[in-house]
């Protein structure tokens, strides 16, 4: 009976124990660039590369008293080539032709640098996530280059740990937005028509 009993315990713990870790989260987002984007070319060819040159897939944790266990994790090949649809897009939009090679092509390099996600407690019952994306950005025409840096942070509360889905849904957006950025400084286009 006894030993029916912390068998008994023993589950229950386990049960209690196991709730209050989470588990990892493989997300894979969809950065869409929306808006309009001011037509300066007249088709002229460019080259296109974009990457992800971040130091590991992991962006974060979803906290908890695991964390170590509740990494959230974006591996570039998940995203990479829809950022590269909608970066070769976005130079369609400026009124270019994007190529994937050419060596005499003016040149646009957008390379995914940082993507984090920072899950804090505000109190037991609020919490929230801050994301945030940075790109750098190169261009060359001929001699000339340009190179700039944009960030874009989203933050979002919550009461219960954000599913899957929902955390695909916030990193789509910040890095939306970062994109947005990048296409909406005008030196970019203004370099690339020269």
């Amino acid at each position: 009976m006894v030993r029916h009993i912390l068998i008994s315990a023993a589950l229950v713990l386990t049960a209690a124990l196991s709730g209050c870790g989470l588990s990892p989260q493989y997300l894979k987002p969809e950065p869409r660039l929306t808006g309009h984007i001011a037509a300066i070319g007249q088709g002229q060819q460019v080259t296109v590369q974009v990457s992800d040159a971040r130091p590991s897939a992991v962006i974060g944790t979803r906290g908890g008293l695991y964390a170590d266990s509740s990494t959230i994790s974006v591996n570039g090949s998940a995203f990479i080539p829809r950022l590269q649809a909608e970066t070769d897009a976005a130079v369609r939009m400026m009124g270019f032709t994007p190529m994937p090679t050419g060596a005499n092509n003016p040149q646009l390099t957008l390379k995914l640098t940082e993507l984090t996600y920072k899950a804090s407690e505000r109190n037991a019952l609020a919490k929230e996530a801050r994301l945030q994306a940075v790109y750098m950005l190169e261009v060359r025409n001929g001699s000339r280059r340009y190179n700039g840096r944009y960030a874009a942070t989203l933050t979002q509360g919550y009461a219960k740990a954000p599913s899957e889905q929902t955390n695909t849904q916030w990193v789509s957006q910040v890095l939306s937005e970062g994109l947005q950025r990048v296409f909406k400084d005008p030196a970019v286009g203004q370099l690339l028509a020269q």
